[in-house]
Protein backbone atom coordinates (compact mmCIF):
# COMPACT_ATOMS: atom_id res chain seq x y z
CA UNK A 1 0.00 0.00 0.00
CA UNK A 2 1.15 3.76 -0.58
CA UNK A 3 0.81 7.01 0.91
CA UNK A 4 -2.67 8.74 0.97
CA UNK A 5 -2.41 12.70 -0.29
CA UNK A 6 -2.07 13.52 3.45
CA UNK A 7 1.14 11.43 3.50
CA UNK A 8 -0.31 9.20 5.84
CA UNK A 9 0.06 5.12 5.26
CA UNK A 10 -3.11 3.91 3.72
CA UNK A 11 -2.32 0.63 6.30
CA UNK A 12 -2.63 3.33 9.18
CA UNK A 13 -6.11 4.22 8.24
CA UNK A 14 -7.79 0.59 8.18
CA UNK A 15 -9.57 -0.03 11.09
CA UNK A 16 -8.78 -3.57 12.83
CA UNK A 17 -11.61 -5.16 14.81
CA UNK A 18 -10.98 -5.67 18.06
CA UNK A 19 -12.61 -9.26 19.83
CA UNK A 20 -13.78 -6.65 22.43
CA UNK A 21 -15.49 -4.05 19.46
CA UNK A 22 -16.67 -7.60 17.56
CA UNK A 23 -18.33 -9.12 21.06
CA UNK A 24 -19.98 -5.67 21.28
CA UNK A 25 -21.31 -5.21 17.99
CA UNK A 26 -22.84 -9.20 18.67
CA UNK A 27 -24.28 -8.03 22.23
CA UNK A 28 -26.18 -4.49 20.40
CA UNK A 29 -27.39 -6.76 17.96
CA UNK A 30 -28.49 -9.89 20.11
CA UNK A 31 -30.35 -6.64 22.33
CA UNK A 32 -32.29 -5.36 19.33
CA UNK A 33 -33.22 -8.86 17.86
CA UNK A 34 -34.80 -9.44 21.62
CA UNK A 35 -36.20 -6.18 21.66
CA UNK A 36 -38.48 -6.76 18.63
CA UNK A 37 -41.96 -7.57 18.06
CA UNK A 38 -42.27 -11.33 17.19
CA UNK A 39 -44.39 -10.23 14.16
CA UNK A 40 -41.09 -7.78 13.20
CA UNK A 41 -38.98 -10.60 13.68
CA UNK A 42 -41.41 -12.59 11.41
CA UNK A 43 -40.88 -9.79 8.74
CA UNK A 44 -36.67 -9.68 9.45
CA UNK A 45 -37.00 -13.22 8.81
CA UNK A 46 -38.86 -13.23 5.78
CA UNK A 47 -36.51 -10.10 4.50
CA UNK A 48 -33.47 -12.12 5.05
CA UNK A 49 -34.26 -15.23 3.17
CA UNK A 50 -35.27 -12.82 0.39
CA UNK A 51 -31.99 -11.61 0.40
CA UNK A 52 -30.19 -14.62 1.02
CA UNK A 53 -32.04 -16.18 -1.82
CA UNK A 54 -31.25 -12.86 -4.31
CA UNK A 55 -27.61 -13.33 -3.28
CA UNK A 56 -27.31 -17.02 -4.12
CA UNK A 57 -29.24 -16.36 -8.00
CA UNK A 58 -26.27 -13.67 -8.16
CA UNK A 59 -23.75 -16.66 -7.39
CA UNK A 60 -25.39 -19.07 -9.64
CA UNK A 61 -25.39 -16.20 -12.71
CA UNK A 62 -21.52 -15.97 -12.20
CA UNK A 63 -21.39 -19.34 -11.92
CA UNK A 64 -23.56 -20.03 -14.77
CA UNK A 65 -23.42 -17.17 -17.34
CA UNK A 66 -25.81 -18.53 -20.25
CA UNK A 67 -28.42 -19.65 -17.59
CA UNK A 68 -31.44 -18.34 -18.45
CA UNK A 69 -33.81 -16.93 -15.14
CA UNK A 70 -35.54 -20.43 -15.38
CA UNK A 71 -32.17 -22.17 -14.92
CA UNK A 72 -31.35 -20.46 -12.26
CA UNK A 73 -34.24 -20.80 -10.50
CA UNK A 74 -34.00 -24.52 -11.03
CA UNK A 75 -30.76 -24.40 -9.53
CA UNK A 76 -32.29 -22.34 -6.61
CA UNK A 77 -34.64 -24.70 -5.64
CA UNK A 78 -32.28 -27.64 -5.99
CA UNK A 79 -29.51 -26.08 -3.46
CA UNK A 80 -32.44 -25.38 -1.30
CA UNK A 81 -33.75 -28.79 -1.03
CA UNK A 82 -30.17 -29.79 -0.48
CA UNK A 83 -29.93 -27.62 2.24
CA UNK A 84 -33.73 -29.06 3.45
CA UNK A 85 -31.94 -32.85 3.64
CA UNK A 86 -28.83 -32.00 4.96
CA UNK A 87 -30.90 -29.96 8.07
CA UNK A 88 -33.56 -32.88 8.13
CA UNK A 89 -30.42 -35.31 8.94
CA UNK A 90 -28.23 -33.73 11.42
Amino acid sequence: MGLSRSGVRQEDLIVQPTKELADELFREEVLRARAMRPEDKLLAGARLFDLACRVTKDGIRHAYPDADEVRVREILQQRLALARRLEETS
